[in-house]
């Protein structure tokens, strides 16, 4: 495969077929869900030979980054300094170019005269690893990445962790370059080395959110650090948007650990208190979180995506984006733009999608997918409106679904409910 130059610390998973009751523990890599990515896998009982140690230690050597972090800045300010004709960028290695470089890279796919707008949007100018168990990257749709800039600077936010989010950082960064006035300031964690071409050690950490890696060792964990540090009331806000398919359970693990960075910040007497923060992720993952975060809710805000066939917005019905912010902000003061089909709901005390009516029997608006949803007295709760009641499964489900699948359970747990790929045990380490 393509190689992920060492993700930092493994994640310890199950193995589980139906013949064994218990199910083998091994290790694999804690940012590639797909063995093409990345190869290492080691069962949790076995014993590994000195010359494989030795091929995977060379395996990693050839799979880093052909520049540290440092090299990277270095190279950045001699690229600025040169004449725009001189500016390349290779698109096959995803490199920008010095003109003494450019004979190693004949043959090559180059883009010229790379302006200082584009140096200033790489989202754009990088194209996205499209692998999405991998680097899920999606990037934020202009609309929705403006209403999440917009609503920070309303919440009285100043300084932003970007973990995930790097169309959200170069937005910030860029308006802050233009306008003077502009106070906000932006930290990236990213998994993605490549955005160290394009900022300082200062705006970019090499960042593994799925075992809280920081690639840059003390150094970057002291850069992030010394971000949260909030003086003079400039209140931070961590903002998320992680790979759909990442096991909550790993993220949530991560997350915590940023959380108490910042708390370790924070002044006497705030022991209570908690990061604020914004986690973009599908609907249907709430109880899952709310499982990690009993202190988040779920906003009724659809957060587009550029490069994601289903995930746009305008969409009706089924075709509606997923995914929404988690937060731990009170929801009341989350105002979702009314434009866009958003309400008030006076009730709840919070913005909700104009298609989700408030339920008088369960007093509060429940559709989670923009539809109105409807209340099935036998469930005692609101389901989807192509939902039936099924007296053999006692619950609502779609009228043409095999009721048989609902007994199996999980074979990891016992548990029914849910497959054995979103089990809470299958990653015990």
């Amino acid at each position: 495969g393509n190689g992920c130059a060492s993700p930092g610390p493994t994640l310890l998973f199950v193995k589980t077929s139906r013949a064994e009751e218990q199910g083998r523990r091994f290790y694999a890599c804690s940012a590639c869900r797909d063995r093409k990515d990345c190869s290492f896998f080691q069962w949790e009982d076995e014993k590994v030979s000195e010359a494989r140690l030795a091929a995977r230690e060379e395996y990693n050597r050839n799979h880093q980054p052909s520049f540290t972090h440092r090299q990277n800045a270095e190279r950045l300010k001699n690229f600025i300094l040169l004449p725009l004709s001189q500016r390349k960028f290779c698109q096959d290695c995803q490199q920008l170019l010095l003109p003494a470089e450019w004979q190693e890279h004949s043959g090559h796919q180059f883009q010229c005269d790379i302006s200082t707008a584009q140096l200033k949007t790489p989202s754009q100018l990088l194209y996205p690893l499209e692998n999405k168990k991998t680097n899920a990257q999606y990037l934020f749709a202009d609309r929705s990445c403006q209403f999440l800039l917009d609503l920070i600077i309303a919440l009285g936010f100043r300084r932003v962790l970007s973990v995930g989010t790097p169309r959200l950082h170069e937005m910030i960064q860029s308006k802050a370059s233009q306008d003077r006035d502009f106070s906000v300031r932006s930290l990236l964690l990213d998994i993605d080395f490549r955005y160290s071409q394009f900022y300082t050690e200062d705006e970019f950490c090499h960042y593994n959110m799925f075992n809280h890696y920081f690639f840059g060792g003390e150094a970057a964990h002291e850069t992030c650090q010394q971000f949260l540090y909030q003086d003079t009331g400039e209140r931070v806000i961590m903002v998320t948007d992680p790979p759909f398919g990442g096991l909550v359970e790993a993220l949530a693990s991560s997350f915590k650990k940023l959380m108490a960075m910042w708390r370790e910040t924070e002044k006497e007497g705030d022991d209570n208190q908690e990061m604020p923060m914004f986690w973009i992720f599908p609907y249907f993952f709430e109880s899952r979180i709310l499982e990690f975060f009993p202190s988040f809710s779920m906003m009724d805000y659809q957060v587009d995506y550029d490069n994601h066939a289903l995930y746009k917005h305008g969409k009706t019905g089924r075709r509606q984006s997923p995914v929404r912010i988690f937060t731990n902000i009170t929801p009341g003061r989350i105002v979702l733009p009314i434009e866009e089909g958003y309400r008030f709901c006076t009730i709840c005390q919070r913005y909700v999608s104009s298609g989700n009516q408030h339920c008088e029997i369960c007093n509060s608006c429940t559709s989670k997918d923009g539809r109105r949803w409807k209340h099935c007295a036998l469930c005692n709760k609101c389901v989807k409106p192509s939902w039936i009641h099924c007296d053999k499964c006692n619950c609502c489900a779609l009228q043409d679904h095999s009721c048989e699948r609902t007994d199996a359970g999980c074979f990891v747990c016992g548990k029914a409910g849910h497959k054995r790929s979103t089990c809470a045990r299958l990653s015990l380490a």
